[in-house]
Parts: structure tokens; sequence; C-alpha cells
């Protein structure tokens, strides 16, 4: 089971949904984000909620950092709001002229109720009272990016732990080639000593202490050591601090990446080789993670 860290991060990834109803019909926020480098919004609102979009972005751009978000609003206006009016002053004055028409020439059709209706202007939609109910979506549309904020730092909690956990596996393998060096040294010295003897030649002691020598400092891999300690720390230092930290973590990864890298190319022996491999499987375990932390 994996030990849960004190430190948080926030994830890009999560879903709410908020719903509720006002004085003029009922409503449903549904917002869904995932990873990106930058913050990106999208608004999909009815044609007549257009107007709320503006205030929806500022709200947004104050409660998140990073991201793609995608926000949905469903409203349905109630019965008493849907359907149409009549233009009273529309429908007397085209029967003013049409009675006008009448009295000049007698044999003109009257006009139908349908064809008054079909006169531009006489029938209009029901126009929503936007101020009415701007106040109760906006309110609840700050509930859902609660709602959001909250699903990402629970998600982020669970990828924190497991970028926690493998640091520690990061630290532990770092410290055991740390303290398998002199061995490996020492095998190395002893095995090309044998060689030399196989070889049947003469064995200049001085000229292979210096050999050795100069070996130990061209696979001294001690700074990629103490830099992929100092790395992890900084790891935890960047997580346990109350900003978004994604980016600031990718980096730490590459340079963590690099001194691996760095370790397996001067790796003399099956063991060294296996930990440098060891260690960029773990690093790439956490660059995962941290793909989806704002």
């Amino acid at each position: 089971m994996t030990k849960k860290s004190n430190l948080t991060a926030n994830s890009m990834t999560a879903f709410a949904r908020v719903q509720g109803d006002n004085s003029l019909g009922t409503y449903a926020w549904e917002l869904r984000s995932v990873n990106h480098r930058y913050l990106e919004t999208q608004f999909k609102l009815p044609d007549k909620l257009k107007v709320l979009e503006p205030a929806l972005r500022e709200r947004m751009r104050n409660a998140l950092a990073r991201g793609k978000v995608e926000c949905n609003l469903y409203f349905k206006a109630n019965d008493s709001e849907q359907g149409f009016i009549v233009n009273e002053e529309k429908v007397a004055a085209l029967m003013a002229a049409a009675q006008q028409l009448n009295e000049k020439k007698s044999d003109i059709a009257p006009l139908s109720s349908y064809e008054v209706l079909q006169w531009p202007g006489v029938l209009q939609a029901i126009e929503l009272n936007i101020e009415a109910i701007s106040e109760s979506l906006l309110e609840s549309f700050d509930n859902a990016l609660l709602k959001l904020a909250e699903a990402r730092n629970a998600e982020g909690q669970r990828m924190t732990d497991v970028i926690c956990e493998k640091l520690d596996q990061v630290d532990d393998l770092t410290n055991q080639v740390k303290l398998n060096m002199p061995q490996i040294l020492a095998e190395h010295q002893k095995r090309l000593e044998e060689r030399l003897a196989q070889l049947s030649v003469d064995i200049d002691h001085d000229r292979l202490a210096q050999e050795i020598v100069m070996l130990a400092q061209k696979v001294d891999v001690a700074e990629e050591l103490d830099r992929l300690v100092a790395h992890t720390a900084e790891v935890r230092d960047t997580l346990a601090k109350d900003e978004p930290c994604g980016r600031r973590l990718d980096f730490l990864m590459q340079e963590l990446n690099r001194e691996a890298n760095t370790l397996g190319s001067k790796s003399i022996a099956t063991d060294s080789s296996q930990g440098a491999i060891n260690l960029k499987v773990l690093i790439e375990q956490m660059r995962e993670q941290v793909q989806n932390i704002e």
C-alpha cells in the first residue's frame, strides 16, 4: 500500500457537476479538466446566456493556473418562460391597414389569424430576463469551480503519494550504487591484474596504479549521485509549496534523467548498469505523473 504523503500538488484532470434551479428554470454546470501546458478554456452556453462568458472566464482564470477546461451549461426554462407573445401594436396596425384596403375594394378576402401571425414582428419569443438569473448562475458556477478544484486536489494527492514513493526508491538506489562503488572498482582492478597475468607480461605496478587511478576518475559517479539526491530533495521541496508546480517538476524530471544517463554511461559493472536502468524506469514513472500536475 502506498504511504500517504503530507505533500500535495493539484492534478489537471478532474470533473465536476452542479445543478439547481432559479425563478426562470433549471440548470446544470459540467466542468471537465485535462492536462495542458497552459490554461485553455472552452465554453458551451445557450445562445441567450453567452453574455455571461466574460465573467465566467475571469472566474476560471482566478481559480486555475493550468489545464484544458471544457465548461457546459445546460438550461431549461420553466413553461411560463417558454413560448411566444403577440405584439398587440403590430396586430392593430396590420388590421387597420387591412380595413383601409377593404374600404377601397370590397372583394379583398379578410386576413386569417394564421396570416396575421406570419407577419414579421407580430409573433415574438419570450425573452429570458438574464439579469434575474445571472447572479444565481454565476454563484452556482463558483460552486462548480470549487468542486473541480477539490477533485483536482484529491487526484493530485494520489499522484503526489506515487511520486514520493518513487523518490524514496530513487534515493535507495542512489545510496546502494554509492555503497557499491568501492567494491566495483576493487573487482575491476582484480580482473585487470588477472588478465595481465594471463598474458605473461611483466607488470609495472606503478603504471598499473596510475591506470587504476585514472580509471577511478573516469568512472567516478560521486558527483552524479550527489546531484540525484539533491534533485529528489528539490522535488519534495517543490511539492511542498502551495502553488502550481507542474512545470518546475517537469524540468526536475529532465535533470534526474540526465544524471541517470550519465551514471549509465560511466558504468563498468552489471550492478551499476542495472542501477542506472532502474533509476530511469522510476524517473519515467514519475514523469508520467508529473505531466498531469498543475
